[in-house]
């Protein structure tokens, strides 16, 4: 994607990003573009850089299938230029396009993911398009909030399944609880 001219570097921090910000997108300050066009010396680390309005141009209008909303019309262009490759030469790969060619490289036709990363799937949807990847079809789950009305993560220790049953609890149970939207755990997001 490179030579394609498709990706640029940047230098821009977090924090220079949240500055210089125009607009706030689903996943926070929209990169406003700051690198794009300029000449950034790539002997230090930078991110490479998607350029979504160039990858629009070559691949037109997308599509994608998500068994709780419906078909969506790929909009990655609200989530700005995002990152491909990291800085960080330890995991260089970012999210986006990590999960992407994960799901591809196994056979993957049903995406099961939170509702938190809908947006993401924008990006997605792009990135296979311009790398020729099958298309599979989403699910968006709900999220199950603490009481503080957080997402419930292992970053923040809330119990896992596997803690709940230790405890006691009934893993069939639960799944009942679930499946009739009690929410033991916390509360729904995203219905």
């Amino acid at each position: 994607m490179r030579s394609e001219g498709l990706l640029y570097p940047c230098t821009c921090t977090r924090a220079e990003i949240a500055a210089a910000a125009k607009a706030i997108g689903p996943e926070g300050p929209v990169y406003p573009g700051t690198c794009k066009g300029r000449a950034v010396d790539t002997s230090e680390p930078v991110a490479w850089r998607l350029d979504v309005a160039e990858a629009l141009a070559r691949t037109g209008p997308l599509s994608w299938t998500d068994e709780r909303a419906g078909v969506q019309q790929a909009d990655p262009a609200r989530l700005g230029d995002v990152v491909l490759v990291r800085k960080d030469r330890e995991t260089p790969a970012s999210y986006h396009l990590a999960a992407t060619l994960d799901d591809a490289a196994d056979g993957v036709t049903l995406v099961t993911r939170g509702r938190d990363l809908f947006a993401a799937t924008h990006v997605h949807r792009l990135l296979q398009a311009l790398l020729g990847l099958p298309v599979p079809t989403w699910h968006h789950h709900p999220l199950l909030l603490d009481p503080d009305r957080r997402k419930l993560a292992k970053r923040r220790n809330s119990p896992s399944l596997a803690d709940r049953r230790r405890a006691g609890e009934d893993g069939l149970a639960l799944a009942a609880d679930l499946r009739a939207r009690r929410f033991p755990a916390g509360i729904s997001l995203g219905e």
